[in-house]
C-alpha cells in the first residue's frame, strides 16, 4: 500500500502514519512524499481505507498485490546506516563494530527521526560546525531524540529534548539510554514555546518542525539564545526556501549555512 498524505508535513503525514500503525502495519517506509507499507492477506482493506481517510480526507491511497514474503524481516532491508560526516546513524542490527562515540543507534519506531528522512540528515550534517564542546542545546520537536543524541555525542554538556507528543516519549527515552547519553540528554513532554524560555539561555537550538511552526517559534528562539548562539532549522520544503529567507531576514537572522537533500531544505542561522 502506498499513501500520499495531502501535505507531507508533520500534521497530515503523522496522522496517516499513526493510522497505519493503529490498523496493523508492522513497518512503514517513507518513499519521497509517500508512506509505503504492507498488510498480510485477509486484511480488511476497506477498514484500512476508512482509517486513513478519517486521518486525512485528502490522502491518495493506492493498493497492489505483492509477492508473499516475510515482511517482519523484509522491511529492515529498507533501513540503512547513514554516514553523516562526524556521525553515523544506524539501526541496532547494523551497529556492530562501529565506534559508539560516533554512532547513533536508533530503534525504528513510531517516533519521527530514524535517520531515514532528509530533514534529520540535514540537521546532523550542519551540527558539527555549530556546536562547541560544553554547549547547552535545546532540541524542539525531538521525536525519537536523534538530534539531541547527536548533540550529546558531539560534546554538548546538556541537551533538552522537548517533544509534545506523549506517545513519542518512551521511544525517545529508550534511545537516550541505548546511546549512553542519559547523563546529558533530558527528555521533556512539553510545548516548545512554553519550555524554551524556562531552560534558557542555550547556545544552540535544533528544530526539525514544519515551516509554519518554525516561523511562530523564531521570536522565542531569539530570546532564548546566548549572545553567540545559533539555531538549525529543518522540516522546510526546498520550494519554501525563498519565503523562509525573507522571513528570517525580517526577524533579524543571518544565514550561516544551508543543506539541501531531495525536496527538503535545512538552514543554520544566527542573530544579526
Amino acid at each position: 500500500m502506498r499513501v500520499r498524505p495531502s501535505v507531507f508535513e508533520s500534521g497530515p503525514r503523522d496522522a496517516c502514519l499513526a493510522a497505519l500503525f493503529a490498523i496493523g502495519a508492522q513497518g512503514v517506509h517513507e518513499d519521497g512524499t509517500s508512506l509505503v507499507t504492507h498488510f498480510p492477506p485477509g486484511t480488511d482493506l476497506e477498514a484500512v481505507h476508512a482509517a486513513l481517510t478519517a486521518a486525512d480526507p485528502s490522502a491518495v491511497i493506492e493498493t497492489s498485490l505483492v509477492p508473499d514474503v516475510d515482511w517482519s524481516e523484509a522491511w529492515k532491508a529498507r533501513i540503512t546506516a547513514h554516514e553523516l560526516g562526524a556521525l553515523t546513524v544506524t539501526p541496532p542490527w547494523l551497529a556492530e563494530g562501529r565506534d559508539p562515540a560516533r554512532t547513533i543507534v536508533i530503534e525504528p519506531g513510531m517516533a519521527f527521526g530514524t535517520g531515514e528522512h532528509a530533514t534529520t540528515r540535514g540537521v546532523v550534517r550542519l551540527l558539527p560546525a555549530r556546536l562547541r564542546v560544553g554547549d547547552t542545546v535545546a532540541d524542539l520537536g525531538a521525536g525519537s531524540a536523534i538530534l539531541a543524541i547527536a548533540a550529546a555525542k558531539l560534546g554538548a554538556a546538556r541537551v533538552y529534548a522537548v517533544e509534545l507528543d506523549g506517545e513519542a516519549i518512551p521511544d525517545a527515552e529508550a534511545n537516550v539510554q541505548r546511546n549512553g547519553v542519559a547523563d546529558r540528554v533530558h527528555v521533556f513532554e512539553a510545548d516548545a514555546a512554553a519550555i524554551l524560555p524556562l531552560v534558557a539561555p542555550v547556545r544552540l537550538v535544533l528544530a526539525n518542525i514544519i515551516s509554519s511552526v518554525l516561523i511562530e517559534l523564531l521570536p522565542i528562539i531569539s530570546l532564548s539564545l546566548t549572545d553567540d548562539g545559533s539555531a538549525i532549522l529543518s522540516g522546510i520544503l526546498y520550494e519554501e526556501r525563498e519565503t523562509m529567507l525573507q522571513v528570517l531576514a525580517a526577524h533579524g537572522w543571518t544565514v550561516l549555512a544551508e543543506d539541501a537533500e531531495d525536496i527538503w531544505w535545512s538552514v543554520a542561522i544566527a542573530k544579526a
